[in-house]
This record gives C-alpha cells, sequence and structure tokens, in this order.
C-alpha cells in the first residue's frame, strides 16, 4: 500500500569492491544479503564512481564534482609525489598542493547531503569510513550527522592493531598513513577501540545501535544512514570464520577466476557473449606460471582472506536489513549498494620508493605466514591480477580512469510504499549510465528537499552536477541522462572523458600511451580498441577535447600532465612533501587525548593570488574530549 511517509534513505559503499565479486554480479563469494538486495531490486551495469576513494566519497556526500568539493586527490597522494609517479618522473603532485579543490576535505563550497536533509527534518545517522577530513572540524558530526562512529584515514588494521615498534614512530613513510584506525564518534575522538574490534563487526554494531535508539526513541523523523565499509581495503583481514570458507577456492589461479567471471556476467546478461576482454597488464608481478608452488599458495591465500571480508561485510549488511524489515521499516527505505572504485590492484611490493622499506618492516614485524594470512598481525594485498579478475572484462582497476577503475557495482532497492511504486521488476539489470554524482540528487528528489544553492548556512555553495535518478526509477524516462550528456574524471594525471558511448582516455606509461586514445564503449565494453587514428574517431576525439577542456575548467582541475591541459610548474611553496595534511596523526604521541592538538596543522592554502601561512601545532575551537 502506497504510503504519504517520508522515506528513509540507507547508503552503503564498499571500498574497493571489484565489479564481479558478488553472487548477483557474477561471484563465487558468499553475499545472500547482498544478492538479495540486487534480486529484489535493480542492478546497475552501466554505474560509474571517481577512481579512488575519497573523490568517490566526496561526490556522494555532494552531488558535484570531486575537484569542487575539495578531494581533487587523495590527500596522502597529493602530500606525497612517491605514490603517483615511478622514481626519476619529471612529474610530481606539487603543483596541486594548496590550491582550491585539493583541500584534502569537504570545503566551504559545498552544502553535504547530512547536512541539507537534516536541516528538512531527517535523522542522519553514520558508521563506517569517512576519509574526507581528520580535523574536528571536517568531521562527519561538523559536516551533517547527527550520529556517528567513523573512521577518519584512508585504511587501517581492520583489528585496530599495532606492533610496538610502530607506536614509537618506526614506521616507513608509505605505511604511516594507513595502519592506524583513527576514529571520532559524534563530537570526540575515540581513544580506545573495543577488545574485540574488527572494522565490519564494529560498524554493523554502531548502526544496529543508532537504528535501534531511533526506533525506542519513537522518532518520529525518518533516517538517513550512510554505512560506507572499510573493507574489503587492504590489509586483508577477516575472522577466520569467513575466511575458511573459502580454502582451496583459488588454488588455480587469478586467470581461471577471471575466465569463471566473464562466462558468469555473460549468463547473467551483463555482458555481451563477444564481449572482448582487455587484456590483463601486469608486468610489475610474475604470473601464475611463474610462481613458485608456496608463491602460489601465499597469492591464493591472499585472495581467500579478501573474499572473507567480502562475505563478513555481507553479513553486517543482511543486519542492518533484516533488522529494518523486522520493524516494518525496509519497505519504506530506498536502498543503494555500491563500491567507491574498481578493484585495488597495486602491487607496492614492486613500486620503486617503496618496496624496500615496506617489505623490510612487514617482514620484522608482522606475520605474513600461510596459515596466519588474514589474521590481525597480517599485512597482504592481493595484486594486479586478481584485481583484473574482478574487473574483467574492462581495463585496468583502481587508480585509473579507464572502465576497471570507475565502472563499479550498483544496486538500487526502490521502497514498495512509494506513493509512485517503480514499474521496473524486482532482479531487473539495466546499463544505463549514471554516476555517484546522481545520488544526492536522487535523494533530494524522493525527499522533496531542494537544493540550497546558492547560499546554504550564510556562505556561497555550488550547485550540484549530477542528476536524479528518479525519473528512471518510476519509469519515466528510459536512461538516468540524455544520449549526449558528458562526464568527465582526472586523477593522479590520468584523465577521461564521455559523451554517450564514446569515450577518450589518457592513461601515462608504464600502463598507457603518451597519448589520447579513444573508445566506442557500445561495442567495446573493454577499451581494446584505439579509434583515434581513424578518420572518423579523429572528428569524434576533437569535439571530446574540446569538452575535456571545458571540464578542467568548470571543475577546477590541476593538470598533472601536459597532454590534460595547461601544465602548471609548482611554485616554491609548493615543493615540500610531506607538509599538507592537517593532522599529522602517525607520529608517536599524536592520538593522545591531552596532546592531539600539538599535532595539528594549519595547511597553506592559496587564495585570491596569495598563499596564507601554515601553523603546526594549532589548535581547534572544536571541543577535544
Amino acid at each position: 500500500m502506497a504510503s504519504s511517509k517520508r522515506p528513509n534513505f540507507l547508503i552503503i559503499v564498499a571500498d574497493d569492491l571489484g565489479f564481479s565479486d558478488v553472487g548477483c554480479f557474477g561471484g563465487e563469494i558468499r553475499t545472500p544479503n547482498i544478492d538479495k538486495l540486487g534480486l529484489s531490486g535493480i542492478r546497475h551495469t552501466g554505474f560509474h564512481s571517481a577512481a579512488a576513494c575519497s573523490p568517490t566519497r566526496a561526490m556522494i556526500m555532494t552531488g558535484t564534482d570531486h575537484h569542487i568539493a575539495g578531494l581533487g586527490n587523495l590527500v596522502e597522494w597529493t602530500d606525497f609525489s612517491g605514490q603517483n609517479f615511478p622514481k626519476g618522473s619529471k612529474y610530481t603532485t606539487a603543483p596541486q598542493r594548496g590550491m582550491p579543490g585539493y583541500e584534502g576535505y569537504l570545503n566551504e563550497r559545498v552544502a553535504t547531503l547530512p547536512e541539507i536533509l537534516k536541516d528538512d527534518g531527517y535523522l542522519t545517522l553514520m558508521a563506517g569510513k569517512w576519509h574526507l577530513g581528520l580535523k574536528p572540524e571536517r568531521s562527519p558530526h561538523t559536516r551533517g550527522f547527527e550520529r556517528s562512529f567513523a573512521l577518519l584515514p584512508a585504511c587501517s588494521n581492520h583489528y585496530g592493531w599495532r606492533p610496538e615498534a610502530e607506536k614509537r614512530g618506526e614506521i616507513p613513510t608509505f605505511l604511516h598513513k594507513s595502519i592506524i584506525a583513527l576514529h571520532v564518534e559524534d563530537d570526540h575522538y575515540v581513544d580506545e577501540l573495543p577488545k574485540d574490534w574488527y572494522s565490519s563487526n564494529g560498524y554493523g554494531d554502531k548502526m544496529m545501535e543508532y537504528l535501534e535508539d531511533w526506533k525506542e526513541s519513537k522518532d518520529e523523523r525518518p533516517f538517513f544512514a550512510y554505512y560506507p565499509f572499510s573493507a574489503p581495503h587492504w590489509p586483508l583481514q577477516a575472522p577466520k570464520e569467513y575466511v575458511d570458507h573459502y580454502k582451496g577456492v583459488y588454488d588455480e589461479g587469478p586467470e581461471a577466476l577471471r575466465q569463471k567471471r566473464l562466462a558468469n556476467l555473460v549468463k547473467l546478461g551483463m555482458i555481451e557473449k563477444d564481449t572482448k576482454p582487455h587484456p590483463v597488464v601486469a608486468d610489475e608481478v610474475k604470473g601464475w606460471d611463474e610462481m613458485s608452488e608456496q608463491e602460489q599458495k601465499l597469492s591464493s591465500r591472499a585472495m581467500e582472506a579478501y573474499a572473507g571480508m567480502v562475505e563478513c561485510m555481507d553479513h553486517n549488511i543482511g543486519r542492518v536489513t533484516d533488522y529494518l524489515e523486522s520493524i516494518d521499516e525496509l519497505d519504506n527505505t530506498y536502498i543503494m549498494f555500491m563500491s567507491d572504485n574498481g578493484a585495488e590492484g597495486a602491487a607496492y611490493e614492486a613500486y620503486p620508493m617503496v618496496k624496500g622499506p615496506l617489505m623490510s618492516h612487514l617482514g620484522q614485524y608482522y606475520d605474513n605466514s600461510l596459515q596466519n594470512i588474514g589474521s590481525y598481525n597480517s599485512f597482504v594485498w592481493y595484486g594486479p591480477r586478481w584485481a583484473q579478475a574482478a574487473t574483467a572484462p574492462s581495463r585496468l582497476y583502481k587508480a585509473y580512469t579507464t572502465e576497471g577503475g570507475v565502472r563499479v557495482p550498483c544496486i538500487t532497492r526502490f521502497p514498495t510504499s512509494h506513493r509512485h511504486p517503480s514499474p521496473h521488476a524486482p532482479g531487473t539489470i539495466t546499463s544505463t549510465f549514471a554516476t555517484v554524482m546522481d545520488i544526492a540528487p536522487t535523494l533530494l528528489s524522493l525527499s522533496s528537499t531542494p537544493h540550497p544553492h546558492p547560499t546554504f548556512h550564510g556562505r556561497d555553495v555550488v550547485p550540484m552536477r549530477g542528476s536524479s535518478m528518479l525519473p528512471f526509477l518510476l519509469g519515466h524516462s528510459p536512461s538516468v541522462h540524455d544520449v549526449d550528456h558528458i562526464t568527465g574524471w582526472e586523477l593522479c594525471g590520468r584523465g577521461a572523458i564521455r559523451k554517450g558511448n564514446w569515450k577518450a582516455v589518457f592513461i601515462p606509461p608504464p600502463k598507457g600511451t603518451d597519448r589520447w586514445q579513444l573508445y566506442n564503449l557500445a561495442v567495446d565494453a573493454g577499451e581494446t580498441s584505439d579509434l583515434a587514428d581513424t578518420e572518423a574517431g579523429e572528428v569524434v576525439l576533437k569535439e571530446l577535447m574540446g569538452h575535456w577542456e571545458r571540464y578542467v575548467l568548470e571543475c577546477g582541475v590541476v593538470p598533472l600532465q601536459p597532454e590534460l591541459g595547461t601544465y602548471v610548474v609548482a611554485q616554491e611553496e609548493q615543493m615540500r612533501e610531506n607538509a599538507w595534511m592537517e593532522y599529522e596523526f602517525w607520529k608517536p604521541g599524536a592520538t593522545e587525548r591531552d596532546k592531539r592538538g600539538e599535532y595539528f596543522r594549519e595547511v597553506r592554502r592559496f587564495r585570491g593570488g596569495e598563499w596564507s601561512e601554515g601553523v603546526e601545532g594549532k589548535e581547534t575551537g572544536w571541543a577535544m574530549k
């Protein structure tokens, strides 16, 4: 029966999940709760994110491009060029440092989705990974969430564990921002996590606590619940009972898995039988047949740990959806599930500026033996071959603007109690193009909440660049965007511009070329046939390059390669590395309650043609509890 109640919202985000990992997208991993959502909702095969995590999360929260919202690049990558460019490269991330749109947090130019919904009568809840600012004034609490329990950095040990040496500051440069489970709850930092902490279970506990409190208090407001996991991001760790479900499943290696997944995608009707998948690109690591038997066992065990992470995440998704069903709220809740980018394919053991100190540190302080992989004191990733088993038929993976980096699994489940029910049959599969920028406009449409542009709470704010998916979901439109819709992507000196099914891509060496390439995704989902040099292709590419220039100007992209636009040489103020994050939480003593303020810094910003002064150890006016 149609209801006059305003709908609840539940937005679920997985971290680095591959396109075909979950069951209803062709995977062998046990995901009954995600599959239930997919088979009762719509599965989207044309849904797109940014190429990496915090840019995507910024777009979810604001409905606009991440270069506008403050996350033009991951702040960790802007801070240290070694994670973006190979050793000896003439290019660095220095030109982006301090520039508008590269603050590393949600800036003042955007109104966030929880801020807007909270003002319009919604209870706003969050449990999971934030990655949109480290200092108190950048927290979920400050940006609109009434209740929140959030991981602030990009990633951490999923058990909250650290060896004693790391607590003393003996951490390689690459690792120091990636291991500390720094959390906030509401208006205060969390001093100590529960003794039995595991990330997905902990976020599940908190989301359940917040929803149960909402129900028991008889709060009549609808809720907006943001549920972004930090799984299955490395380090690959999961409770043993989940990991053991996959013993032996991956013993044939990543190429065998890739072929099985591709066959399943064909059976599901998600790709055409004649789709040509992009070849695997992984010269930096050994092929399966080149590995020793022990190396193969370690590699397959890492994939088993990854699968266990996904299953544990699914379990905690089911806890929430089952609870909503038990209190008769599931059918009044609009649910979206997605990944924040393509599967993570980095091979850190092969990075020249990283591998020596990193591998030495892991060998000394972690136990990555075969039987211990997945445990609290292990630290592994699975590399580019397993990643491309999950992104196939697409090209490459996370951090690349190819389809493998930005095409992600997505499920929408429309509230059956809505006054205008969706005409799409349960389990529908659609290839309509959409992006994470369309989430905020969709929720605001469903809640009949106007976006506050041009001003919000006394400050100027930008409009949304995304579009509401509601006309498509209600059957009023055959697609989310019209056939001439234009979307741009840029990250780490890699770019893409798309109009309809035509997509131009720039990927520099070693994974690409020194030139723009052109693909017709309608017939080449794998981006395998470059049409840039054909007579017709030259015309299309010229038009797309005009759109690219407009995208760079409109969104404030600071190009890191000359091929992406006017290359600006870094100023002297931008040359210093490891000086662009507002909270040096990795330093000894920096997470202690009485010392935190000593490790806050006011980062230099370029505004109005001038540089602000940077100040280290700057206290915040926000309550520090």
